[in-house]
């Protein structure tokens, strides 16, 4: 029988405040004693838990389910991209196993497929609409927290597991990408899912959890790549240290897990690697139509270094996607995000493994700090210093490990209340938290003024209760405790529900209420709206949050295309007003839903900014257009950029060739494959404006727009642009 944070011998592993030990087996039915029925055992749970236990677990379960589901439809198609790419997995199977963005399966999105997987099989089976796509992200979500509680749970006992699955419910990032349609919601699943195995093959040993930890990391890795891989390096060393086995059967065992890693990782890679090109979808992101050269360039270490090849800069320190640093996380970009129990887990993480120093080599209790610690920390180190593109959302994969490392450290510094170390440190988590609720609260003055203030003299009365809390009796030591927990979580839990009240669509999306986050100089930009993504007002074709889900009010200050760039947009760009009420697709807004507004008419160049970040708004005289005998075409459009394409896409429900991939650089399809393309018939219509385009007047998208714009009729569609690929104006 395991005892509880590992006792030393000769100590009684009996009851504790959370109640009995979490890791005794449950007692074996003895000969003709029938089993329990199935049901009693899910309400109940362990025989040696609580009886309040379960029904708390499940019940944060389904708040959780509640809670994400509220309003799931208000930001309609989300990023529309991943969308667009869902749309065409469930017309294609070919299209679903490469991630392809259009079912015609010209070019794939920019990184591997297993996060569109289950969306694609939920659209199979419900349609094309905003909650097949974003349920079962929401489902994710809730899993994540069931394998958080269930990891904290099984050495620190239910209050703890309790605790860490709240705060993981109740991070703002955590409840806005679990409700949206990126990857990162399949990322934080899998890898606390590989946290929690590593920390069971270190109780016994056993080959086959360290062997599913590497699966799961495997298959993270076809979610987003090399971020997946982050958290190898403590995971692996932990192990190698602390595993109850012989040094050589640990390395055999760490050997497995890594082929297991690559099996379940590698298998599509070598597909797609050996492939023939001319039968499959261009690999999007890369230059080459190379899918290792997208893993270790544009996905990898042009992340690391900002030297991304085909992307749009990286940051260099203070560029246009923040300042890097050892506080980056703490900033004004990311901070209301992520970091509002980050300084609270830094203490008790150290606090933990202080605890646990003198414990044996295979202490679980140290383990289990270490494995969950360790990745909080490397993963919030890469993310404070790669100069490469960082979003704010990236970082909702430090919160099941900050959940975790909370629960646990709260966890054991109570059981260890009644020395005089352990209670001042948990009174010094409790300040922390909430002095720092206090700064991000204050950050966005014109929110809820009051509630920093009850944040911060709740937070310093519970941390004076809990100096005392070995000391004073059990229920005022609990009523500390409690008080300290709501002044902690008040704040996250605030910004969390503000984030569930309104809808989030585009490629960048932030957490929170209006102006929790910047992402630029920690200055500001002009007029002290602060920079989003390094451009005043906001990146082109970004546009702020209304509080309903659709961008169709432009930032204030700008232009009213909302473009972010004053003056009314991009040169050769024409702007949209976004119009209220409901537009031929139903949606409120006048666009599709999960897009922006960007500009529609105009070549410039390579097509203009608008369309980089957020979509299209299609009015009904462009969808009737591009649906008139869409079925004689492969492509019933093409477009620069995957966003622009994305939104036409599913306005029409048919095939629209993405120029030059997401950012519109990508060599994809080359003028002489465009060409050939328009002589055999398969695309129709040219899609004026899209995507930020390339290189020029020698990039491939420059390329391909200037021969539509020399040599085909143009037709308009309301306020659209088209050029009708059947119709030459010229021999050309």
């Amino acid at each position: 029988m395991t005892t509880h944070y590992d006792q030393p011998a000769g100590e009684q592993a009996g009851a504790t405040a959370w109640g009995p030990p979490p890791a005794a087996p449950p007692r074996a039915p003895e000969a003709g004693e029938p089993g329990r029925p199935f049901a009693r055992r899910l309400w109940r749970g362990r025989p040696e838990d609580p009886r309040w236990a379960r029904p708390a677990f499940l019940g944060l379960l389904a708040t959780t389910l509640l809670l994400y589901l509220y309003d799931l439809s208000a930001s309609g198609y989300a990023n529309s991209f991943y969308s667009a790419a869902v749309q065409a997995g469930s017309r294609s199977w070919k299209a679903f196993f490469f991630g392809s963005l259009d079912a015609g399966n010209a070019i794939t999105v920019d990184k591997p497929p297993a996060s569109l997987w289950p969306m694609e099989l939920s659209v199979r089976v419900f349609g094309l609409h905003s909650w097949a796509i974003l349920a079962p992200e929401v489902l994710m979500g809730v899993a994540t927290v069931a394998v958080v509680y269930g990891g904290v749970r099984r050495r620190f006992g239910p209050v703890p597991g309790l605790i860490a699955g709240a705060v993981l419910a109740l991070t703002p990032v955590a409840a806005l990408m679990f409700r949206f349609n990126n990857p990162d919601a399949m990322l934080a699943l899998l890898m606390a899912v590989a946290c929690y195995l590593v920390v069971r093959a270190v109780e016994d040993g056993r080959t086959k959890w360290l062997v599913w930890a590497g699966a799961a990391i495997g298959f993270a890795f076809l979610a987003k790549t090399l971020q997946a891989f982050l958290i190898l390096p403590p995971l692996a060393l932990v192990y190698a240290v602390c595993a109850p086995v012989p040094l050589k059967r640990r390395f055999g065992q760490l050997a497995a897990a890594t082929l297991a890693l690559v099996v379940s990782g590698g298998w599509w890679v070598a597909v797609v690697e050996l492939w023939p090109a001319s039968s499959r979808p261009y690999v999007g992101g890369s230059q080459n139509n190379s899918f290792l050269e997208l893993t270790f360039g544009y996905n990898g270490l042009g992340r690391l270094n900002g030297e991304e090849t085909g992307s749009v800069g990286g940051g260099g320190g203070t560029g246009m996607w923040g300042e890097t640093g050892w506080d980056r996380m703490f900033g004004s970009e990311v901070g209301g995000q992520i970091s509002w129990l980050l300084p609270a887990a830094l203490i008790l993480l150290a606090a933990g493994l202080v605890a646990t120093g003198k414990r044996k080599r295979t202490s679980v209790t140290r383990a289990s700090f270490l494995v969950w610690g360790g990745s909080l920390l490397m993963t919030t180190a890469v993310f404070s210093y790669m100069a490469g593109i960082f979003h704010q959302y990236y970082t909702v994969a430090l919160a099941p490990y900050l959940a975790a490392v909370t629960g646990m450290g709260a966890g054991l510094l109570w059981e260890k209340r009644r020395e005089t170390w352990a209670s001042i440190t948990l009174a010094a988590s409790v300040v922390a938290a909430a002095a720092w609720g206090y700064v991000l609260l204050d950050r966005t003055s014109d929110y809820l003024p009051w509630l920093k203030w009850l944040v911060l003299v709740g937070g310093l009365a519970a941390a004076l209760g809990l100096i005392f809390a070995g000391r004073i009796p059990r229920r005022l030591a609990l009523g500390a405790a409690a008080v300290g927990l709501v002044a902690a979580l008040a704040g996250p839990t605030a910004y969390t529900l503000s984030t569930l009240q309104q809808g989030h669509s585009g490629s960048i999306v932030t957490a929170g209420p209006a102006g929790a986050s910047t992402m630029g100089g920690r200055g500001g930009g002009p007029g002290g709206g602060g920079m989003r993504g390094g451009f005043p007002g906001g990146m082109p074709g970004q546009n702020q949050q209304n509080g309903n889900g659709n961008a169709n009010g432009g930032t204030q200050g700008q232009n009213p295309q909302g473009n972010g760039f004053p003056g009314g947009g991009m040169p050769g760009q024409q702007g949209q007003q976004g119009q209220p009420g409901q537009n031929a697709n139903g949606f409120p807004g006048g666009g599709v839903p999960g897009a922006g507004r960007t500009g529609e008419g105009g070549m410039g160049g390579g097509g203009g900014a608008g369309g980089l970040l957020n979509g299209a708004s299609v009015s009904a005289a462009a969808k009737k257009l591009l649906e008139t005998n869409a079925s004689d075409y492969t492509w019933v459009a093409a477009s620069v950029g995957s966003q622009n394409a994305a939104s036409y896409q599913l306005a029409t429900g048919d095939p629209v060739m993405a120029i030059g991939g997401f950012n519109g650089t990508d060599p994809s399809p080359t003028l002489a494959q465009f060409k050939k393309y328009v002589a055999d018939g398969r695309i129709h219509y040219f899609i004026a404006g899209g995507g930020m385009g390339g290189g020029g007047n020698s990039g491939t998208s420059s390329q391909i727009s200037s021969w539509v714009q020399s040599n085909f009729k143009k037709v308009t569609a309301g306020s659209a642009t088209f050029y009708d690929l059947t119709r030459a104006t010229t021999s050309g």
